[in-house]
């Protein structure tokens, strides 16, 4: 009989351990599930992350902002018109472009009247017009200085004074780029993405032979001798301001001491917010992630940071208030929003995550327009109530911490303090969109290059992303702008020329009209990722 008993209790436990082992592979069955899923969409999906109507229903918005004490508008008969249809397109050619006309005309013996044999004239006109583009050409600019002495002093004096014309100095020294060169290959790799070997191959094609490695050069002494001078201004500047943004990449430096070459390096990113007037965009290279970099780079920075989740920046001086990103905060719910079958997507607990989200964005694009003051008191009647709802029900959900809900309720929970702090000040954004925005260049330029082959080409790339990203931000065209920094950064405090290290900063009144865009773009309300154009 204890025999038995034994062998009973032996038994028991041994379906313990089977319960318990097949709940364990369940949950590693739905967490593989949904990783799968999650990779499927991401691989084969849309890239948007829009959500449906049906998600933000949840919180039943329109029985809220109803109003029962405005009348019903009064319903009018419109009568059925009919309008033409016309194509939609957002195409437009500048005004100021130079027009070249060509005239169609009958021949002379042709202008005969086929009834009457009378003379014909010019009744009207059908015009057609077309944009046609003129391929670049490339010219040899000779610089010829004229040297003078006196005959009557060669004849009658043993001095000779010898004077020389003025003659601009060159943008580098023994060679023979001009500021235009130098200003067409940095824009065509570091706003177009065009990688040096790509340009060599278009100069080739010119009949120009003109090596990467000597691009590579004239931009590197280019950046070294009249750039680093404008960007360490511009961060001075950048510093003044309390309200910044930051963001971070990987990047690859090939010839970097003590690393291999397949170890990471960072491009760090600061900016400006919206409220400032005239926007600065910053980048830093760095061979590691460690919190010090932007430590030292905003050493003279005191005011508000925004940033990602990445806990690095939580180690800055008390100094800088660290402010969160609640775009990261929906993007996880929105991951695990993606691993759930589509029929249990809507009443899921990731969809109302989502939801609770994006209600806290609707807010703020009513508020796009209030002066900072105003927005401020708006945020605290509506959007701080919304954001502890949100976290009232986030303590109620018993998500499991390895799956991608869990992760997302640990993100909100950790990141709470952070989170909130665009609360505390109207001029703060509810998202460091800002600075995902002016770090994308870089991420696109670098699927093309790939890596930098020293750090000294990494730290010029820095410099040339700062001023033409700073350039496109103050409706500056990156080219024009260039070319006239090569031209004048070499002969600055001479007559004609820059005065002074400040007139070549974006928003300078020194800059001349030519390099400014034909037409500023128009400012519109922030359109967040998920949106659609």
């Amino acid at each position: 009989m204890k025999t038995q008993e034994i062998s009973a209790e032996k038994l028991h436990a041994i379906i313990e351990e089977k319960d318990r082992r097949i709940t364990e592979l369940e949950n590693q069955i739905a967490w593989l599930m949904s990783q799968m899923r999650l990779a499927k969409h991401k691989q084969f999906g849309s890239s948007s992350e829009q959500t449906g109507s049906e998600q933000l229903s949840i919180f039943n918005e329109a029985e809220a902002a109803t109003d029962l004490s405005i009348p019903e508008p009064v319903i009018t008969e419109v009568k059925a018109h009919y309008r033409k249809r016309t194509r939609l397109t957002t195409d437009k050619l500048p005004e100021d472009l130079p027009v070249e006309i060509i005239e169609h005309e009958l021949p002379e013996s042709k202008c005969v009247c086929p009834d009457c044999g009378d003379q014909l004239h010019t009744m009207g006109r059908e015009i057609r017009e077309e944009l046609k583009v003129i391929p670049a050409r490339a010219v040899i600019v000779r610089h010829v200085r004229h040297v003078y002495a006196c005959r009557n002093c060669e004849n009658t004096s043993d001095h000779v004074p010898v004077l020389k014309a003025d003659m601009p100095e060159p943008v580098i020294k023994g060679g023979f780029a001009s500021p235009e060169t130098i200003a067409h290959i940095a824009t065509r790799k570091f706003m177009m993405a065009t990688p040096l070997y790509r340009q060599e191959q278009e100069w080739k094609q010119n009949g120009i032979r003109l090596s990467r490695q000597t691009m590579s050069n004239w931009l590197i002494k280019a950046s070294e001798n009249w750039l680093e001078p404008i960007y360490t201004q511009m961060k001075r500047r950048l510093c003044e301001h309390e309200v910044l943004h930051a963001d971070e990449t990987v990047l690859q430096v090939l010839k970097e001491p003590g690393k291999a070459a397949q170890s990471k390096s960072y491009m760090w990113l600061y900016r400006t917010s919206g409220e400032a007037k005239h926007q600065i965009v910053l980048y830093d290279y760095q061979p590691d992630r460690r919190h010090i970099h932007p430590e030292k780079f905003l050493k003279d920075f005191k005011g508000y940071l925004h940033v990602d989740g990445y806990s690095g920046y939580h180690k800055l001086p008390g100094s800088i208030i660290v402010v969160g990103c609640l775009a990261h905060l929906r993007r996880k719910f929105f991951d695990a929003l993606k691993t759930l079958p589509k029929d249990k997507q809507r009443n899921s607990n990731a969809a109302k995550g989502v939801a609770y989200c994006d209600k806290l964005f609707r807010l703020e694009k009513q508020f796009a327009l209030l002066t900072p003051d105003n927005r401020f008191k708006e945020r605290e009647r509506l959007s701080e109530p919304t954001i502890n709802e949100f976290y009232n029900w986030i303590e109620g959900l018993a998500a499991l911490p390895n799956t991608l809900l869990g992760k997302a309720v640990h993100y909100a929970q950790s990141q709470r303090k952070y989170l909130e702090r665009y609360l505390l000040d109207g001029r703060l954004e509810i998202s460091n969109n800002r600075a995902e925005r002016s770090i994308k260049p870089f991420v696109i330029g670098r699927k093309n290059w790939i890596f930098a082959n020293t750090p000294n080409g990494a730290r010029a790339s820095a410099i040339y992303y700062s001023l033409i990203e700073s350039a496109k931000e103050n409706g500056l065209n990156p080219f024009e702008y260039l070319s006239w920094i090569f031209t004048n950064a070499p002969n600055l405090g001479k007559p004609g020329y820059a005065s002074k290290i400040e007139d070549f900063l974006p928003g300078s009144a020194a800059l001349p009209q030519k390099v400014f865009t034909p037409k500023a773009k128009e400012t519109k309300p922030e359109k967040y990722a998920w949106e659609e154009d």
